[in-house]
């Protein structure tokens, strides 16, 4: 019997599943194994412990495994990929396929199809793929270049929007629930905080601006549907990609969301559907958020291609 190991590994959390040729023995979660957001030592306690819980409840030692994939943003970052491919090669056996998280979440949206996924959690991407079956990304690029509409992006602009309405004399709630959140006692302490290196962790704050924007402060709910248009704009770039490559009359590929963001906050998908409908009226989207493992368990099992 083969078994296959599939893996999305998130900025915050890791999400693993063993499974053999038909189905899924276990899944299991643990913190983040990805460098850039933890040391090597801190992601190899968690890949450690989340591999041993997966051994306890299958009774399949790692070595067993046939094939692994794994999903990540940063694949191509030397410090990421070089850090993934020597932990599970000392771990696990068999063949390892170390691919984005985007595409592993396209697969389990669009299994052999074309379409747009939109992947928004601590960051963000968005990948499609053609109809002749090629796959093509934009966005990504981590949070100093890119990463519209993530966690990181949503935490860091409330934060500055903050901050331009207490300039312009603009009511909101957001510096208040900011300074309770991170446990400090004054706007002093709050800028010399939020100007530290390392930085803090700006996606914990999207919390924060969901919270004050659910209570109608109007500054956290403008960022957060400035963050679902610009998070638009990529997919009306993929869209346009996508049709002109497309062999088939009036055709719009249909858009499907993946990630903690698309997932719990209505209002950032909402301003990315209203804006990418202007462009493009009759694009459909498929209800609720698909699970990226599902993809990596199928690319696990397929091998490469």
């Amino acid at each position: 019997m083969s078994f296959f190991l599939a893996i999305d590994a998130g900025g915050t959390k890791t999400d693993y599943a063993l499974a053999d040729e038909t189905h899924v023995l276990a899944r299991v979660r643990s913190g983040t194994i990805k460098l850039m957001r933890t040391d090597a030592s801190v992601a190899a306690t968690n890949l450690d412990g989340a591999l041993a819980e997966l051994s306890e409840a299958t009774g399949v030692a790692m070595q067993a495994v046939t094939r692994t994939c794994i999903g990540t943003a940063g694949e191509v970052v030397p410090l990421v990929a070089n850090w993934l491919r020597q932990a599970f090669s000392v771990r696990v056996g068999g063949e390892l396929l170390l691919l984005g998280d985007v595409e592993i979440a396209l697969d389990a949206a669009f299994p052999g199809q074309a379409g747009v996924l939109v992947l928004a959690g601590t960051g963000s991407n968005v990948a499609g793929r053609t109809e002749a079956g090629l796959l093509s990304t934009v966005g990504g690029w981590g949070p100093a270049l890119a990463d519209q509409g993530s966690g990181h992006r949503i935490g860091h602009e409330g934060l500055r929007a903050a901050f331009l309405a207490r300039d312009e004399g603009r009511s909101t709630q957001l510096l208040e629930a900011i300074l309770a959140f991170w446990q400090l006692s004054s706007i002093g302490d709050l800028v010399e905080f939020a100007n530290s290196r390392p930085a803090p962790d700006f996606s914990r704050l999207t919390e924060v601006v969901l919270r004050c924007a659910e209570l109608g402060d109007e500054v956290a709910s403008a960022v957060l549907r400035q963050q679902g248009e610009e998070l638009a704009y990529l997919v009306q770039l993929m869209m346009r990609r996508l049709k002109a490559s497309s062999t088939t009359p009036g055709w719009t590929p249909s858009i499907a969301f993946a990630g903690s963001i698309m997932e719990k906050i209505p209002s950032v998908r909402e301003a990315l559907l209203a804006a990418v409908r202007l462009e493009f009226p009759d694009a459909d989207a498929l209800a609720g958020v698909v699970d990226p493992v599902d993809g990596a368990v199928a690319r696990a099992r397929m091998g490469r291609i």
